[in-house]
């Protein structure tokens, strides 16, 4: 085969395929229904880290940027009256693992991502689980593949998020895990 075609043929496959895009903060931000959270955590969390996040390579696939990351989960505790930028409580958030397909017609992602909520008073963690988050996009959602895998990487980001503040509605914190500053 001459060089020409070999070319043809590989800026071809490029085109079809598209160029990867770092997953988009509005679409993993969870924007549903506000939930109910026990008192002390209203206004009270600060996310202090989010690591293990990757950058997108234009030509590779597409990622979940720690920093895109961060601004999206700020963004749901702002619009579930959780977030302080000084809060009694920290929020460290790490991704375990991102499985990603290769290729096919339809990318599931499965995001697993710990979180740890101290409370920075008395020192006490409050929470630390690894919440696992599945989400499929289908062919449907779009043709190019690099987009498939970008809304797949944004609703198992997404859906990561609700699962934590879930689980957050859930916890219920005993007395000597909080107190009262003068």
């Amino acid at each position: 085969m001459s060089f020409v075609r070999i070319l043809f043929v590989f800026l071809s496959a490029l085109y079809l395929s598209g160029c990867s895009s770092n997953a988009k903060v509005e679409n993993m931000a969870y924007q549903g229904a506000e939930k109910v959270y026990v008192e002390e955590l209203k206004d009270n969390i600060e996310v202090t880290s989010v690591a293990g996040g990757k950058e997108s390579n234009s030509l590779w696939t597409s990622q979940i940027s720690s920093e895109a990351f961060s601004i999206a989960l700020e963004k749901s505790l702002i619009d579930q009256n959780l977030f302080s930028k000084n809060g009694d409580y920290e929020l460290s958030v790490n991704f375990i693992k991102i499985d990603q397909p290769v290729f096919g017609m339809d990318f599931e992602v499965k995001t697993y991502i710990q979180y740890r909520l101290k409370n920075t008073i008395t020192n006490h963690t409050v929470f630390n689980e690894t919440v696992f988050a599945p989400y499929t996009a289908v062919f449907g959602d779009a043709l190019v593949a690099a987009d498939r895998l970008r809304l797949a990487n944004e609703g198992s980001a997404n859906k990561n998020i609700e699962m934590f503040l879930e689980e957050l509605s859930d916890l219920k914190i005993r007395p000597n895990q909080i107190s009262l500053r003068n």
